[in-house]
């Protein structure tokens, strides 16, 4: 029974792929005679059939990319080799079903057809219409995708009939199983500053040298990037720009919701099926046999889900006027909505808010006004651009034009002032001195001319200047290895007593943990040194910014009778099973391709790959 799914499963998937292969082929143009790119033994690969093969692989790569693909990238990958050797391979198989006289019959073949979902109508039966729609989207004959889907099913009795009998290798799946369910349950404590015998001694200049000498690329300036830019920006030139009355208010009415705003409510909403639930609830409140919340929860909802936010009396249509006539906290009686008889809680009142023209108008003037500065730039962009080609540098825009000269030594640090605008920061570490200067668009429409006069290399900053950081170095580091080596001599003591002594550090205590469980706190690979450790042994691990000691209290085998652990096992079985099956028929395969004659014409392989440009 397995075998029969597989088989089906297996055929579906050549179905599909070959399929796919075929829709929306046409999509190339080639001309002349040619008909074939090759042959393998007593097959030939057509010129059709390759096409169909490349089209196929660059939709799977451009699908993965997510952009369109030229074939000329592609190639640089070696698409169309990888194409050529995928035919040659299917070829060879198909002498091989030829020369055993493998074939699929019309029964197995019209089997797959009609039980294909891609042939299916709107009764979810296999239709001849759309069956015959498909392949003439394919622009393909019913003989030819038939003769095609024949040789592809003889190819799978083929890998079948190879691959058959390949037993599962239970116990390499078992011992696999048997690794992964062993446990392990231990005590571990990490430790800190307060741990050690004596805190930590300031550093003696010494010290700080030897670090310092150490751990020199600890200590370098940043690259620097030294910079002379000229820039206007809205802001500069804002003053200058006019702004007419008609204008302003003009704007103060397109925004008219922003600054006239009416009168609101913070309101929830509890709906229901029918008026008379509506009511027999209204009543209950009423009656105080029971709140608005409790009714909330009694239907199962959450105050968040009825939630209305801020609404106006326009807002709420029908409801509006009992919803406004009411304070804060009460419940209206059962009102109409749009979703059926409601009630509503108001929560809060927000009154209604107007700023006059007058008080608004300084704010829109800075509106308008830094709106309008961003078109006069715009507008000179091409003039400075034409001053840059006829040779002006920086300081002569600077001079002729209202941009401002400016300089600067940026570092992946720098965010005041021009380094502000993440677009001159990004302008600046694309050039380099000597390259022309070009105009630069800042995020708030303002233009920069960058030239690059020196990029200063990273360099050791000399230990009196990093001595604050050279020290902190030091204290971390040298807590690191006397904790190390307090975790050692806490190893030692336990081995020695066989437990964990009561003067040690209360630890956590794991039990039956296996290779896959997690322990917060502790390091990568912690686990892995746990299930490296015989029982009883303790061992001290660093970890970042100190260390850890770890006891093995208790090693258990796997429990193979474990639903989770036998079907871990099965999987293992399974995927063993699978991989060497293939590795039969991909060396099966390679066999028959050494003794098989194979034969490509470039010249028609180049035809085809030039009518996809």
């Amino acid at each position: 029974m397995a075998q029969s799914a597989g088989k089906k499963i297996a055929t579906w998937i050549i179905l599909g792929l070959l399929f796919v292969g075929l829709i929306g082929f046409g999509g190339t143009s080639l001309r002349g005679n040619l008909s074939t790119v090759g042959s393998v033994g007593e097959t030939e690969i057509t010129v059709q059939e390759f096409a169909r093969e490349l089209q196929g692989q660059i939709r799977a790569l451009e699908a993965q990319a997510g952009r369109s693909l030229p074939i000329s990238e592609l190639q640089t990958f070696g698409i169309d080799s990888a194409v050529l050797g995928q035919l040659i391979g299917t070829h060879v198989l198909e002498n091989e079903t030829i020369a055993l006289g493998l074939s699929a019959g019309d029964e197995q073949v019209a089997a797959e057809i009609t039980s294909a979902p891609q042939f299916r109508g709107a009764s979810g039966a296999f239709d001849r219409e759309t069956y015959r729609f498909a392949l003439d989207r394919a622009g393909l004959t019913e003989a030819e995708f038939e003769e095609s889907l024949r040789r592809d099913l003889a190819r799978s009795l083929l890998q079948a009939a190879v691959t058959a009998g390949v037993p599962a290798p239970d116990a390499y799946a078992e011992t696999l199983a048997t690794w992964l369910g062993e446990t392990r349950s231990f005590l571990w404590a990490s430790l800190t500053e307060a741990d050690l015998a004596e805190p930590l001694p300031e550093p003696a200049p010494a010290d700080l040298q030897a670090h310092y000498d150490a751990n020199t690329d600890s200590f370098l300036s940043p690259e620097t990037r030294r910079i002379t830019y000229a820039v206007l920006t809205p802001s500069m030139i804002v003053d200058e720009v006019t702004v007419d009355e008609d204008a302003l208010r003009a704007l103060y009415e397109s925004q008219i919701d922003d600054y006239v705003r009416p009168e609101r409510r913070l309101v929830e909403r509890l709906v229901f099926e029918t008026e008379e639930s509506a009511q027999a609830a209204w009543a209950r409140l009423e009656a105080g046999e029971i709140d608005f919340d409790a009714l909330v929860r009694e239907r199962g909802l959450e105050l968040g889900s009825i939630d209305l936010g801020d609404v106006t009396e326009a807002e709420l249509r029908d409801a509006g006027e009992a919803v406004f006539s009411i304070q804060p906290g009460a419940v209206t009686a059962p009102s109409p909505s749009p979703l059926g008889p409601a009630l509503f809680r108001v929560n809060a009142i927000l009154p209604a808010q107007e700023t006059p023209f007058e008080e608004a108008r300084e704010e829109l003037r800075t509106e308008l006004a830094a709106e309008r500065a961003r078109r006069v730039i715009e507008q000179s962009a091409e003039g400075l651009t034409d001053l840059m080609a006829g040779g002006a540098t920086v300081e002569d825009l600077a001079e002729r034009t209202d941009m401002e000269l400016g300089t600067i030594e940026l570092t992946e640090e720098s965010a005041e002032g021009i380094a502000a605008y993440a677009a001159f920061r990004n302008a600046a570490a694309e050039t380099s001195p000597g390259d022309f200067p070009e105009l630069t668009e800042l995020e708030d429409g303002g233009l920069a001319v960058i030239r690059v006069d020196e990029v200063v290399p990273p360099a050791p900053i000399p230990l009196e200047e990093a001595r604050p950081q050279v020290s902190e170095a030091w204290r971390q580091a040298e807590l690191r290895t006397r904790l190390l080596a307090r975790a050692e001599e806490m190893a030692t003591e336990i081995e020695a007593a066989g437990d964990w002594p009561d003067s040690l550090p209360v630890p956590n205590a794991e039990t039956g943990l296996d290779r896959r469980a997690f322990v917060p706190d502790t390091p990568p690979g912690f686990l892995t040194e746990v299930f490296a450790m015989d029982e009883g042994a303790a061992r001290a691990l660093p970890m970042p910014g100190g260390a850890l000691v770890v006891q093995v209290t208790g090693i258990s085998p796997a429990d193979l009778s474990d639903e989770d652990l036998a079907a871990a096992a099965d999987r293992f079985a399974a995927d063993a099973q699978a991989g060497i099956t293939q590795d039969i028929f991909d060396v099966y395969t390679r066999s028959l391709q050494s003794r098989t004659e194979v034969q490509i014409d470039q010249s028609a392989v180049n035809a085809v790959i030039t009518s996809f440009q």
